[in-house]
């Protein structure tokens, strides 16, 4: 699994554990929802950093307990 769909699994996983849709995540983390469903998207490759640091302060959780996850353990090689 590539970084940016193992960040997007983290997001999904978290959601459904608060039970919080896309559009609660995006307000009580300063971004437009169009943002969070752009980052959402298989199409997308790019992640910014900045968002993502967002989207943990809108989830009460420091980028450390975004990362500390199994998921993150074994992902590929970025370079092709």
């Amino acid at each position: 699994m590539l970084i940016k769909d193992a960040v997007v699994k983290r997001l999904q996983n978290i959601c459904r554990e608060r039970d919080i849709c896309y559009n609660e995540l995006a307000i009580c983390s300063g971004v437009t929802p169009s943002t969070v469903y752009s980052l959402m998207s298989p199409d997308r490759r790019d992640l910014s950093i900045i968002t993502l640091k967002k989207l943990c302060d809108g989830l009460d959780m420091t980028i450390t307990e975004f990362f500390d996850d199994a998921i993150f353990t074994t992902l590929e090689q970025e370079i092709q």
